[in-house]
């Protein structure tokens, strides 16, 4: 079996990333513009509005908003210095298939994602780690791009390849099309989502303990 895993809530906890940079942006303000740290305010307008316009509605909150104020705060919220690490469950999963080819396929900022993957210290466990950003924003899940260069990589069927990702709006439904095998991991942001049968994952787990030798055995009969 070939293992192709998501980064974002699979391999680590995203909440952690986002935290990280609203730290970051915290202490930039209270450097240059004297506020008292501004972590809290991030969090709860984060909490109940999403993750759209939060610097936005920070930096009016303060009577200090301009564009260029806010393009500063979200520069340095994607290219700060993540402090995340693994969750340990994954790491134990990578080192219990250490023999086993294993890649990456992620979306999102090329910049960003390459920062979090220097930070979480994981290169050395893939083959190669697809950051589907390089090839094009279409390239993005659920496009099979990058699962197609795997595919081609390796010389294996389709069925010969598992992805394990937590996204079931988009990580699984194509994959199925084409039948990449796919496992859905319950955890972070999406972990109770339920779209529909169509775009569910074949596979169900709530941790990576669950993932041993005969679960893919299982799988593979």
């Amino acid at each position: 079996m070939i293992l192709v895993f998501d980064l974002d809530d699979t391999l680590y906890n995203e909440m952690d990333f986002i935290k990280s940079g609203f730290n970051a942006v915290s202490n930039y303000l209270s450097n240059t513009y004297g506020l008292p740290s501004t972590l809290g305010d991030m969090c709860f307008i984060f909490d109940k509005d999403g993750r759209n316009r939060v610097f936005d509605k920070l930096l009016k909150k303060y009577n200090i908003f301009s564009s260029k104020k806010l393009k500063k705060c979200v520069s340095i919220y994607r290219y700060h210095k993540p402090n995340i690490k693994i969750y340990d469950s994954a790491k134990r999963c990578l080192q219990r298939f250490i023999t086993w080819s294993k890649y990456i396929v992620t979306d999102g900022n090329k910049l960003v994602q390459a920062n979090k993957i220097k930070a979480l210290n994981i290169k050395h466990f893939f083959e190669h780690i697809y950051i589907t950003r390089n090839y094009g924003i279409d390239k993005e899940k659920p496009s099979t791009y990058c699962f197609n260069k795997i595919q081609e990589k390796e010389n294996v069927y389709t069925k010969n390849i598992v992805y394990i990702g937590d996204n079931s709006n988009k990580d699984f439904v194509n994959l199925k099309k084409i039948g990449i095998r796919t496992i859905r991991i319950k955890q972070g942001f999406y972990k109770d989502t339920f779209i529909s049968k169509d775009h569910e994952a074949e596979y169900i787990v709530s941790s990576f303990d669950e993932l041993g030798e005969q679960f893919f055995l299982r799988m593979d009969k």
